[in-house]
């Protein structure tokens, strides 16, 4: 019987065993059968066609759930993700919520470094920040911003613990005690509508006076640009003219021994990077402070001039000039009797002076020159020994690639520094021991790499020259797995302001905003782009309308021949010169899908006839003299060219823009609405050239994308506030 009986037990285990055995298949068979039928009736629109598209409920699922889930999903359903449809972290609201303009570093004869942060969430304030305390230098609500030239620059200076900088409300100047508790005392007197501008500051310690390029715009019809000095000793202080005579000056430089003054001063219609002089006065030791014995040392025909210093010891000056086709730097003794080229090179160490107290070069504590230079499209800092005349690259810093506002003090070298993943900050590099210490940062990533495109340096043939681009393409790993193969991406391409300018591949939020997305971007430095010698720079004069017109085509081209593009939608924006380009793009070819201007220009005749000083004459080199050319300004006008437009385009402009009016979008926006084409005009109250609050910023982020989406007729992933397009066809 015991062995009837261990039968029994042992059927009994084997049954519970199977038992468990087939609810465990029963289990995996329902499991992988409701798992197939989510996908199949869920996701799923067309039950014979293959791949569908995942829904944006579905992606939010999918992104909120673990990456094998989504995989799983994919695999079951067969579905894509299209481009442009990505739900991306990189959004407008982290945008400008994290993100600042870092510029204008400056360092105090202690060492201490001072920059300006552009905060858009304080209604684009911007406030003057240093190492030596956590807390901003100047308090709400003044801000440092100098209109002079509308572009601005040299806001500040910081000389023995005292700050003075000018405040943008009134465009007076203020100084601050660093040292004490206090208070911004202003130094300058009220102007009626903040017409009397001060930039580009130095201090000449022996008399106690503040030096500076004054511009007067008590009568708009004549403005007066000219060298000043104020006293420090006597508040509120009077301003007195060193000199004047030419219609601009810049980078006012007293010697160490206070005996001389440097300047560099040009005429219309030039432009400081078309053809500048250095010059050099001496102080006269009378009451009235005025300059004797003034002369030109250098500036010829076509030659650019920028960026002028005294060597530590006094004896020498140096200075950036572009006399062999490239900035390169130079320096003379006082009387400019020589001339010594400290290196020559096939590479930028200047760039366009469209802002005030942009510095590419210092001297270490030997004398010798630290220095960064372009060389195609990437920057890199070195050494030149001036002695011997060889340079040496800090392959510490490789790492950046694109650096501005070079300083050094005490083997410290200071800079702003960025690459195509780094955000902008501001850097103390020691030379001696090569340790590096970030002081300041533009950005916090909240996200990783995985987010981040990272562009590629191309260059393309454009009828029989060559251009520029640096391309980045979709990137947001969240959606690898799910690209439909089959499908390119739409395109956006972004042609630089200026023109006179460059775009580089330093780190870019607002690109990374649309790669994150699904879209590829591409960059241009078209012909007349700087960063490529003089050469290449000149030959935009009298083709400004055709040859960067030409290039931002031929660059979308090339992507298109590629394959790395969908050629049936291609879109291009600019802001101001690049509004220009995008406009011409669009009226006079039929190549591009879409596009959007930022305060772009549409009427030369009306911008040759209504811009402020600086640019007055700026067209006279890139069109032609106005009234003589008049018929080409009419040709090259996109609003003369409306019969040809077929496509739609959104329009973004500051209210209080005095480089592009207002009136140079609405009539072009006039222009579409009677076609009856998609058009959107989106106009910012208070903005001026360029836009700076939070709420107009990511608007117009958000209000681009969205208006691309609906032309393309694509559903966005982001919940955004509508914007009003007009002529939309629901179809």
């Amino acid at each position: 019987m015991l062995p009837l009986q261990s039968f029994s037990y042992e059927t009994q285990f084997i049954n519970i065993v199977y038992q468990n055995f087939v609810l465990t298949l029963m289990f995996l068979s329902l499991s992988s059968l409701l798992l197939s039928f989510i996908a199949y009736h869920y996701c799923c629109d067309d039950k014979d066609s293959v791949p569908s598209l995942i829904s944006h409920e579905e992606q939010n699922i999918c992104l909120r759930s673990s990456r094998p889930f989504c995989d799983i999903l994919t695999l079951y359903s067969g579905k894509t993700m299209s481009y442009g449809t990505w739900l991306s972290p990189i959004n407008s609201s982290l945008i400008v919520e994290n993100s600042r303009t870092l510029s204008e570093v400056q360092v105090d004869e202690k060492g201490n470094a001072y920059w300006i942060e552009l905060r858009p969430l304080e209604n684009g304030r911007y406030a003057v920040r240093s190492n030596r305390q956590q807390d901003d230098l100047i308090a709400t609500p003044f801000n440092c911003r100098t209109r002079v030239h509308e572009y601005g620059g040299g806001s500040y200076i910081v000389k023995n613990d005292i700050l003075y900088f000018t405040h943008f409300t009134d465009q007076r100047i203020y100084q601050l005690n660093l040292k004490e508790n206090s208070s911004p005392i202003p130094l300058t007197n009220e102007s009626n509508n903040s017409s009397l501008r001060y930039a580009n500051f130095d201090i000449d310690l022996s008399r106690q006076q503040l030096l500076c390029v004054h511009e007067n715009h008590e009568n708009e019809s004549d403005v007066q640009n000219t060298i000043v000095s104020i006293s420090l000793k006597n508040l509120p202080s009077s301003v007195i003219t060193l000199e004047s005579g030419y219609d601009f000056y810049s980078s006012p430089k007293v010697s160490h021994d206070g005996k001389y003054l440097l300047w560099i001063c040009w005429n219309n219609p030039n432009m400081p990077w078309d053809q500048t002089e250095l010059w050099i006065g001496e102080f006269n030791n009378d009451e009235n402070l005025t300059l004797i014995n003034k002369r030109k040392l250098f500036g010829k025909i076509d030659e650019s001039i920028l960026d002028p210093k005294w060597s530590p010891d006094g004896k020498f000056i140096y200075f950036i000039s572009d006399q062999n086709g490239w900035w390169n730097i130079y320096r003379t003794d006082i009387n400019g009797q020589s001339l010594e080229h400290i290196y020559n090179m096939e590479a930028e160490f200047g760039g366009p002076a469209w802002q005030f107290a942009t510095t590419y070069y210092d001297f270490d504590s030997n004398g010798n020159i630290v220095a960064v230079y372009w060389k195609d499209g990437i920057a890199k800092l070195n050494r030149i020994d001036v002695q011997t005349k060889t340079l040496t690259p800090f392959t510490e810093t490789a790492e950046y690639t694109d650096i501005r506002f070079v300083h050094v003090c005490n083997n410290n070298v200071y800079f702003i520094g960025s690459s195509s993943v780094k955000p902008s900050e501001v850097v103390m590099f020691n030379i001696k021991t090569n340790a590096k210490e970030v002081l300041g940062r533009s950005a916090t990533l909240t996200f990783d790499s995985r987010y981040l495109s990272v562009p590629e340096m191309i260059t393309f043939t454009t009828g029989n020259d060559i251009a520029y681009g640096i391309y980045y393409p979709p990137k947001n790993d969240d959606y690898q797995h799910l690209i439909n193969k089959t499908e390119l991406p739409p395109l956006l391409v972004r042609t630089h302001g200026g023109p006179t300018s460059t775009t580089t591949s330093a780190f870019n939020l607002r690109i990374q905003y649309w790669t994150s997305r699904g879209f590829a971007m591409l960059d241009v430095n078209y012909r007349g782009s700087t960063g490529y010698g003089r050469k290449f720079r000149d030959s935009l004069k009298d083709n400004w309308g055709i040859y960067d017109v030409q290039d931002a085509i031929a660059g979308a081209k090339y992507l298109v021949e590629q394959n790395k593009v969908d050629r049936n939608r291609l879109t291009i924006d600019g802001g101001s010169a690049g509004g220009y380009t995008t406009l011409c793009a669009l009226t006079m070819y039929d190549y591009f899908s879409a596009g959007a201007s930022h305060y772009g220009v549409s009427d030369l005749e009306l911008l040759a006839q209504d811009t402020h000083k600086f640019e007055a004459r700026y067209l006279d080199r890139l069109i032609g003299e106005y009234p003589a050319k008049k018929s080409i300004y009419v040709e090259r006008s996109p609003i003369n060219h409306v019969k040809n437009l077929s496509k739609p385009i959104i329009f973004f402009q500051g209210s209080e823009d005095k480089v592009v009016l207002p009136s140079q979008a609405e009539i072009m926006v006039n222009a579409l609405r009677e076609k009856k084409l998609p058009v959107a005009y989106i106009l910012f109250e208070g903005e001026q050239h360029g836009f700076r609050k939070n709420e107009n910023i990511r608007k117009s982020l958000d209000g681009q994308f969205y208006f691309f989406s609906k032309i393309f007729r694509f559903q966005m992933a982001d919940d955004v506030e509508p914007i009003l397009i007009e002529n939309l066809s629901e179809d």
